[in-house]
């Protein structure tokens, strides 16, 4: 079967059943066409060049153009790219990398039909902003290249059958140790209620390794056969965990292909979703300009003591997003197109993903009708969803939040954009960082070389670290607590810079 970026080509026809009557027509064409550049048979390919001053014309998804090993590629209006909106993060710049470390093997030979042209030979030797490389930097992007290359042959990027049936089997265990600790424990004592909380407290970790498993299955780390990887992910993401697949892959692509880095502009698609959250939390100095309301003022001034009672929420508003995505009931949860209103984006097997997040809450709710009162079966989802919240969200600040921040025009090249913008978690002597963290402690490595399986990590981070090295690029490590407190010392350095300034805001 054909693939583009790695995943099948065709589309469930279900995910034409939330676009308005009236774009139906419109929508088979770009099913057809995909994209403005598939407009044209392969063997009437352009043979244009194209220079960085033209292609950083276009940057927004309705009109996107974008370079990848130096031939330049029309994809504007392609909703139906099977990995998501994240092909629009490099509208306007280079995709070379991030091509790389998203796709299989064969996947470039699909682009043909999108091709319009060459980038000319003195663009070849520039940055997007026209900016001449140094032959260091050139050397540096050849040396990376080579470095992914090398932990290819070494075998780092195949998964092992064994661990992976190992963690999703002790996985499972979790929610059923939870829910007979819950059946046992029925009465109306404090040491049922304890013990009770107790299995609440699991079932939220249970969430937790449910959204690793999950994460590593849809980065393909698993299964070399990624339409089963899709099916197994709807099992650990959908019907155990409550969130859907589509909107985590729309999501989550986007942001490891632009981590911490500002949007060019409000319809176009090359930010970081994951630091989109105004107007609670700044990150940045221009995100403060976005606190224009009462609100969002208090918010800012005060983040860096609100910050932990958002993130037990975290889940609660995940799940709403997931719902609101595939049902289409929040803008803000990501669907509509951006700078396309009315237009939807496709998600796959939309029945399937709808079905398996109802299954989801009949399970779970199943399990808090065990408790003996309406305010115990209260206590149960509030402690569970807190606790998945805390145990998530902790992870995902680790990685990056009070880290570099870029502007998307002016982004360094791939491999210095993800280390510079990440933080590793250093290890303990039992393995339970790694454990708890879902691998995510190496999350540089991760962020470099995203569908290398967890087990691996640690010898990908030995040979990253030697690279970093060699080339003078910081590589910033800190302990659980450690990294936390740098987090919110960034937070408190930024609502103080906002107090600060607030008069010139």
């Amino acid at each position: 079967e054909p693939t583009v970026f790695g995943v099948p080509t065709h589309r469930d026809q279900s995910s034409k059943v939330a676009r308005a009557p009236h774009l139906e027509e419109k929508e088979e064409k770009r099913s057809r066409a995909m994209g403005k550049g598939g407009q044209q048979p392969v063997s009437k390919m352009k043979a244009s060049e194209h220079a960085w001053s033209e292609v950083t014309k276009h940057r927004s998804p309705g009109d996107a153009w974008l370079v990848c090993n130096n031939k330049v590629y029309d994809v504007s209006g392609w909703h139906d790219h099977p990995g998501g909106d994240v092909i629009f993060t490099a509208a306007g710049d280079d995709a070379s990398d991030v091509f790389a470390i998203f796709h299989g093997p064969g996947a470039s030979k699909h682009l043909d039909r999108f091709c319009i042209g060459t980038l000319e030979a003195e663009s070849r030797k520039q940055y997007s902003t026209q900016e001449t490389k140094t032959e260091a930097q050139i050397e540096f992007e050849r040396g990376y290249r080579t470095l992914r290359a090398k932990l290819k042959s070494m075998g780092l990027f195949n998964s092992s059958p064994a661990y992976y049936a190992y963690k999703q089997v002790t996985t499972f265990a979790l929610a059923v140790i939870s829910a007979l600790i819950i059946a046992t424990f029925s009465g109306r004592t404090w040491t049922d209620f304890a013990a009770r909380t107790a299995g609440a407290m699991l079932l939220g970790i249970f969430f937790q390794q449910c959204g690793w498993l999950c994460h590593e299955i849809a980065h393909h780390q698993v299964f070399s056969n990624r339409d089963v990887g899709t099916w197994v992910g709807y099992f650990w993401g959908n019907f155990a965990q409550g969130f859907s697949m589509a909107w985590w892959k729309n999501k989550h692509n986007t942001h490891h292909a632009v981590p911490n880095v500002h949007a060019t502009g409000a319809d176009a698609q090359n930010g970081d979703p994951d630091i989109d959250t105004m107007p609670f939390l700044a990150w940045s100095r221009p995100m403060l300009k976005l606190a224009d309301s009462a609100f969002a003022k208090w918010m800012v001034s005060h983040q860096n003591y609100v910050y932990f009672p958002l993130l037990a929420f975290a889940r609660v508003t995940w799940l709403e997003q997931s719902l609101a995505y595939v049902l289409n009931l929040d803008p803000t949860a990501g669907r509509q197109v951006k700078g396309a209103p009315g237009e939807l984006k496709p998600v796959r097997n939309e029945s399937v993903e709808l079905f398996a997040l109802g299954l989801h809450y009949v399970w779970y709710f199943a399990i808090a009708a065990m408790h003996p009162t309406l305010l115990h079966a209260l206590s149960f989802v509030l402690v569970t969803n807190v606790t998945c919240g805390l145990a998530l969200a902790v992870v995902f600040s680790l990685g990056h939040n009070g880290m570099s921040v870029y502007n998307a025009a002016a982004r360094p090249d791939f491999w210095k954009l993800q280390v510079t913008t990440t933080r590793n978690v250093t290890q303990d002597r039992f393995g339970f960082v790694h454990w708890f963290c879902g691998g995510l402690d190496y999350q540089v490595e991760h962020h470099l070389f995203p569908t290398a399986p967890r087990h691996h990590l640690p010898k990908i981070s030995e040979l990253t670290k030697e690279f970093c090295a060699a080339h003078g690029i910081r590589y910033h490590e800190a302990g659980i607590i450690e990294g936390t407190w740098e987090v919110l010392t960034h937070l408190k350095d930024i609502a103080d810079e906002f107090v600060r300034d607030f008069p010139a805001m």
